[in-house]
């Protein structure tokens, strides 16, 4: 099961591009979260992506893009294994 997710988080590296695919992808993410859990992680998605609006560097952007499902990879992780 764990190759599973690995595997689909690769697959959904290749497919987010773009910043607003990636805001989108990570606030479908947080309605997987438990309930009380979500609203911190939609404004932390809301606060990064404000704070990166700036941001026109393609090299940089692919950096921000990597990071940011690595850490979304991570939270799901924590909250699955419980």
């Amino acid at each position: 099961m764990e190759n599973m997710i690995l595997m689909a988080s690769s697959k959904t590296k290749e497919m987010i591009t773009t910043p607003i695919s990636l805001y989108r992808h990570l606030l479908r993410q947080c309605r997987k979260l438990p309930t009380e859990a979500q609203p911190y992680y939609r404004n932390y998605v809301r606060q990064g992506f404000n704070s990166h609006s700036d941001e026109s560097d393609p090299d940089r952007i692919k950096q921000i893009i990597s990071r940011a499902l690595d850490d979304a990879d991570w939270i799901m992780k924590k909250y699955t294994k419980k």
